[in-house]
């Protein structure tokens, strides 16, 4: 920091005046702009963290922009051409320069519109032990001029005790040592307001080299830090909720991956015997790779040599979601293969769902097939029905009543019989297969690749086309399809 006794500056040139304005003219262009977009934030979603965080970061440029345009209408002020070419002596006022604006919504604080009020000067003579203060200086400390400025001593008695000895120090080592004071402390005015101040100063050094005096510079920087405290405080939040994000879907798919069958196809079901099934999966993300919902899709071989098949979806996302399909899977297989019937299986699932602890809604369909006469026997609770491909064309089997699983108690589910012949592929899948645009499009897509299931030979052949159909990441929920292929 140059000392305010340094020798005399050549006179300014007028070019220099006109450089200014145009970097006074900028910095007010680039503080609309950045207003703007502070007020835009604040039309959002108060709650969200990242909102908060953006609208923070807003109001600490907005901050560092309105102190740079009042520290350039100070240059320009200095810059006139009946202005002094030598620096401003510590005791006398600057120049006014325009004040900030309210923050949007509110009044603008005390003191913190332009430098006036918030950046002050002084001057402390070890030689005559006289002080000299601006007129700012006194205003920020909220101190009338009538009781006069603080010496080094008396200083620190108005400082927070926990900051005193940050300003010893720094006194010190300026007067001392002859280093430049540079530190920030916090003062307790008498109105019992407390400010963040920025000093800055160096020893004024005689003719023999000695320190005479120590001059300095206070900037309060109490809105300034409030708006970065602000802004690391959004940024922390924002920061964990991403972090709570992430675990909470690793945990999601973690646990879903433990439930879910490890096969994806192709299996043969039964192991032995005739009739097999041969039968592939697959699981579709939604558009928005962090939603893991509650789908569920199994094949299981049952002792009897009878085969269960099964897709489902729960309301929801997240570890809730996956946890609530963990139990309900766990549920159906058990019943499976304790031989319960798929209408009684569902009723069964509804008093589970209804009695859980986090009530959800659910939809699923489960299918016993016997490979020894071909037959399928299903139920269903507000879910699609299983389509049947045969010869080149599809249709969704006939639906038996049943409503969503959990809504409603002591409900009774039917139970409907098809049956299956050699070639047949029956596809099983939750109602978030289809896209944005086919929302109300139903089974009609997938029944539009009846021709291409004719021409596969296997169920993983089948499932490949779903895939390269329905991959895309257009969907707005997660889904699940099974194809069982019906072997002689």
């Amino acid at each position: 920091m140059p000392s305010h006794l340094s020798a005399d500056r050549p006179a300014p040139q007028p070019h220099e005046r006109d450089a200014v304005d145009a970097l006074i003219h900028r910095a007010r262009q680039l503080r609309g702009e950045v207003d703007a977009v502070r007020r835009d934030a604040v039309l959002v979603d108060e709650e969200d963290p990242h909102t908060r965080w953006q609208r923070a970061l807003c109001e600490l440029a907005v901050h560092h922009l309105d102190d740079l345009g009042a520290h350039l209408g100070q240059l320009r002020e200095g810059l006139g051409p009946d202005a002094p070419h030598t620096p401003r002596p510590p005791g006398q006022p600057s120049a006014k320069t325009p004040s900030r604006p309210a923050p949007h919504g509110g009044a603008a604080p005390s003191g913190s519109g332009s430098l006036i009020g918030r950046v002050g000067s002084a001057e402390w003579n070890l030689l005559t032990d006289e002080v000299t203060w601006s007129e700012e200086l006194f205003q920020i400390f909220g101190r009338s001029p009538d009781a006069g400025p603080l010496s080094l001593d008396e200083l620190p008695s108005v400082l927070l005790p926990e900051d005193q000895p940050l300003l010893t120090a720094l006194v010190t080592d300026c007067l001392v040592d002859g280093r430049p004071l540079d530190g920030e402390f916090r003062i307790l005015r008498t109105d019992g307001r407390t400010r963040t101040l920025h000093m800055m100063g160096e020893p004024v050094l005689d003719t023999d080299g000695c320190t005479a005096s120590m001059w300095a510079v206070l900037r309060d920087v109490s809105e300034l830090r409030r708006s970065e405290q602000a802004v690391r405080r959004t940024r922390d939040a924002l920061r964990r909720r991403q972090h709570m994000a992430r675990t909470e879907r690793r945990m999601a798919v973690e646990l879903q991956e433990a439930v879910l069958p490890p096969w994806r196809g192709p299996l043969r079901l039964p192991s032995r015997g005739a009739g097999v099934l041969d039968v592939a999966a697959h699981y579709l993300p939604s558009e928005s790779s962090s939603l893991i919902g509650g789908d569920w899709y199994d094949a299981l071989e049952l002792p009897d040599d009878r085969t269960m098949l099964t897709v489902g979806d729960l309301t929801g996302h997240g570890v809730e979601a996956a946890s609530a399909m963990a139990m309900l899977l766990g549920a159906l297989r058990g019943m499976a293969v304790a031989g319960v019937e798929p209408g009684a299986l569902m009723g069964h699932l509804n008093q589970l769902l209804e009695s859980s602890v986090q009530p959800a809604l659910g939809s699923a369909v489960c299918c016993r097939f016997d490979p020894a006469t071909g037959t399928l026997a299903w139920a269903q609770a507000g879910h699609p029905a299983p389509l049947l491909f045969r010869n080149g064309e599809g249709r969704p089997l006939p639906s038996p009543d049943g409503v969503l699983l959990g809504a409603a108690s002591g409900v009774a589910y039917e139970q409907d019989e098809a049956q299956l012949l050699p070639g047949d592929v029956l596809v099983l899948h939750t109602d978030g297969l289809n896209r944005h645009s086919d929302r109300g499009a139903g089974p009609d897509a997938l029944l539009a690749l009846a021709p291409r299931f004719a021409q596969a030979r296997t169920a993983q052949e089948c499932v490949r086309a779903v895939v390269t159909e329905f991959g895309g990441a257009e969907r707005l929920d997660d889904a699940c399809v099974l194809i069982a292929r019906i072997g002689a």
